[in-house]
């Protein structure tokens, strides 16, 4: 197994040796250098050519948005080190980014570790719609990573999510259909921040596009003309959801 060349960048030693300690259980990872100083970091990496960056983000001298957008061209893949607020995180996670909040939990490194160590690199068009999100304060946009490209969808534009085995098909209210490699399980906790809601375990519905519900047959109508079923167990939910009901 070709093992994954990976660099730590991060202004603080503790947190360097902390990191390495942790990924010392990944025989998939090999950390070929650490970087307390972006600016020796960004001379070093096009000549390292490594797969995967841990990257602090707020450093000294030049933050970690800064280093990447001096690079010429993103062939990593990025995992970010934040001390971030919440919108922030949501941000992160409404553009497919990984990240770890700082101090580092195991078990939040496990999981991202095992994600990116399938995937290929970073896009460049997800760094700028976060840089953009970051300094607006809201969210209008999803990130739907293909295999050569990050598409990203008006939030407003989803009428449901579908589950697909290990994947998730967004469905447009246009009838569009988008394929996305991540299960439902991950699309929900991403949607159900803004006001969608898991009516089965089949779908997650965008509450603005309801229609109707008849709850003798716990079936749902969305303006789109879509009827989807309503489980038991999240007819509750989805009452309490308008309160009307």
């Amino acid at each position: 197994m070709e093992r994954i060349k990976t660099i730590i960048i991060d202004d603080e030693p503790d947190s360097i040796e902390q990191m390495q300690l942790l990924l010392l259980q990944y025989p998939q990872l090999q950390v070929v250098a650490t970087f307390t100083s972006p600016v020796k970091a960004l001379q070093e990496i096009e000549l390292l050519d490594p797969g995967l960056i841990f990257l602090d983000i707020e450093m000294p001298q030049m933050n970690g948005f800064e280093l990447l957008e001096r690079l010429r061209g993103l062939h990593f893949n990025v995992v970010f080190a934040t001390a971030y607020n919440e919108f922030a995180l949501k941000a992160f996670r409404f553009n497919a980014l990984d990240y770890l909040v700082k101090p580092v939990n195991p078990e939040e490194l496990n999981e991202v570790v095992m994600k990116v160590s399938g995937q290929k690199r970073l896009h460049e068009t997800q760094l700028q719609q976060l840089k953009q999100q970051l300094r607006l304060g809201h969210i209008s946009k999803i990130a739907i990573p293909g295999t050569s490209q990050v598409s990203f969808v008006d939030i407003k534009d989803i009428a449901f999510a579908e589950a697909s085995g290990n994947y998730s098909t967004l469905v447009l209210q246009d009838g569009r259909k988008m394929l996305i490699t991540r299960k439902l399980k991950e699309i929900q906790d991403v949607l159900e921040e803004q006001h969608f809601l898991r009516i089965h375990r089949q779908y997650i519905i965008n509450l603005n596009l309801v229609k109707s519900f008849n709850r003798n047959e716990n079936l749902l109508t969305l303006v789109t003309g879509n009827e989807l079923p309503v489980s038991r167990n999240q007819k509750n939910r989805l009452e309490e959801s308008f309160g009307w009901l």
